[in-house]
């Protein structure tokens, strides 16, 4: 299998994943799909922008390096075409691990704030956070502990939930990528091409 071929498959992967990991970080904005009248209000990881910024913007950038590395050989390395794909698949390991880190981001934002729950209008009249260690999973009786916005805990749970999900995808084809650019790096764009062996086919 081609490591180049290989590499165009997992962008073409990551960036609807992107695009879905942003669209679910936006909408956190909107608790219940209404405008809420205080931002201090809504939750405080929807501040840290897991999606938009781990898995949606860091993520684009790999995403459109492994797209190009079916083609790009980087001008060649002095005039050697196969040695600069072997250049081009060992910068794609470094994006790698940056969308793997970014990724990680918003894996963490996610399951931090599952677990902690929404910041809502408690019974007391008061904006807080009234669950405990996730206690709200398995005991959905507890949700009536937030009374305003709207059905916030269900709209929480259901996009960060989708982010932890992109979140751990998006970690997995990048470290794919990361062996990948690695194997590309040492033996050329096609491993069936004499791997590891000099000049030959890449």
């Amino acid at each position: 299998m081609c490591t180049g071929s290989c590499a165009k498959c997992l962008g073409i992967t990551l960036i609807p994943l992107a695009v879905l990991g942003f669209l679910a970080n936006v909408l956190l904005f909107f608790p219940g799909g209404k405008v809420i009248d205080n931002n201090d209000n809504l939750s405080e990881e929807v501040w840290y922008f897991g999606g938009i910024l781990g898995s949606g913007i860091l993520m684009i950038f790999p995403a459109l390096v492994f797209l190009g590395l079916k083609t790009n050989d980087c001008g060649g390395c002095c005039g050697n075409e196969g040695c600069g794909k072997r250049f081009a698949m060992f910068t794609s390991t470094i994006f790698a691990v940056i969308g793997f880190l970014g990724a990680a981001y918003s894996f963490s934002v996610s399951a931090i704030s599952i677990n902690k729950g929404p910041k809502c209008l408690t019974s007391n009249s008061t904006w807080g956070y009234p669950f405990d260690n996730g206690d709200y999973l398995i005991d959905t009786s507890l949700w009536n502990k937030c009374q305003k916005p709207e059905d916030i805990v269900p709209w929480n749970l259901t996009l960060f939930s989708i982010l932890l999900i992109i979140g751990g995808l998006q970690m997995f084809l990048c470290a794919i990528q990361v062996v990948n650019g690695l194997l590309g790096t040492l033996c050329g764009d096609c491993q069936c091409c004499g791997c590891c062996g000099g000049d030959g086919p890449v």
